[in-house]
């Protein structure tokens, strides 16, 4: 199975705010050059956020010449295998490989019909090797937590897509997975060298996955406490799962995660309102000291 890592690079950028748009029907010209200019900047992906569609990325995909458009992540509960596999195929005809497909189980309170969720992937993995366009397993990518999610990451797609982790976790992933599949966590940072405010943001934004079992489940088993999980996140938790500071502090931190073992990370910048600013000023600074170029 061929790597994505060249294909993703080593950094990219996490934001729900382009599908938030799409689905607000607030969709504006602006959100396509941000695309443009991070592929400009030199990122190596955009992951859409907020459980976007194949539709999106194609959208993106047109509307910049070199980056690497992946879903981070594209829920099972909210599309069919069959079209997924069918708009997967007609954007690669149209522009190969610049597509990569990420899946995801969501999660209990926001997806209906929600159930076994691992057998679910494993069913929605089938289907897609059994369309009429299939999609090949280095194709698509998983978010994945816990070992059996990051051992059928390694073993029916191209590695793994994890949110909301720490480079322990990144590690422990890496073991799992092997040295072939790709790892390419997700990291929040918040571009603020006020460190007071700056978890003021984190925790704010922070407190509505900490009510996520998946996610309250993941961390408690890399060793947090409930009391770490209450009120937005204890101090401890925002230094793990977030880089806040000044640049130089947030490109040690996505060393960090590079040095346990990712391949790629997908930096999300966090700002008071996330899904609906676009933070050109903190992609464009990261920019100049994150290793874009490998």
């Amino acid at each position: 199975m061929a790597r994505q890592a060249d294909r993703v690079g080593r950094i990219g950028i996490w934001s729900g705010i382009w599908s938030t748009a799409l689905k607000e029907g607030s969709y504006r010209a602006e959100l396509d050059d941000a695309a443009a200019e991070l592929d400009a900047l030199g990122y190596g992906a955009v992951w859409l956020g907020s459980s976007a569609g194949v539709e999106l990325a194609d959208r993106l995909v047109a509307a910049t010449p070199r980056i690497t458009v992946a879903t981070g992540i594209l829920s099972i509960w909210e599309h069919e295998a069959a079209d997924v596999a069918a708009q997967r195929a007609e954007l690669e005809r149209r522009h190969p490989g610049r597509f990569l497909l990420g899946l995801g189980v969501s999660h209990g309170s926001l997806a209906k019909d929600y159930s076994r969720p691992y057998s679910a992937m494993v069913d929605f993995l089938d289907a897609l090797d059994s369309a009429p366009d299939p999609v090949p397993a280095d194709g698509r990518v998983l978010a994945a937590l816990g070992p059996k999610m990051l051992a059928l990451s390694r073993d029916r797609a191209a590695g793994a897509h994890p949110y909301l982790v720490t480079p322990e976790h990144t590690a422990q992933a890496r073991e799992i997975l092997g040295e072939g599949a790709l790892l390419a966590p997700e990291l929040k940072v918040v571009l603020d060298t006020d460190l007071d405010k700056a978890r003021t943001t984190a925790r704010n934004y922070l407190a509505y996955y900490l009510k996520l079992p998946n996610y309250a489940g993941s961390l408690l088993r890399l060793g947090f406490t409930e009391d770490d999980l209450a009120d937005g996140g204890s101090d401890r938790l925002l230094d793990a799962v977030f880089a806040l500071g000044d640049a130089d502090t947030i490109a040690a931190r996505v060393t960090d995660f590079l040095s346990a073992g990712a391949d790629h990370v997908a930096v999300q910048a966090v700002t008071d309102d996330p899904q609906h600013i676009i933070p050109l000023p903190q992609w464009r600074r990261l920019a100049e000291v994150l290793p874009l170029g490998g």
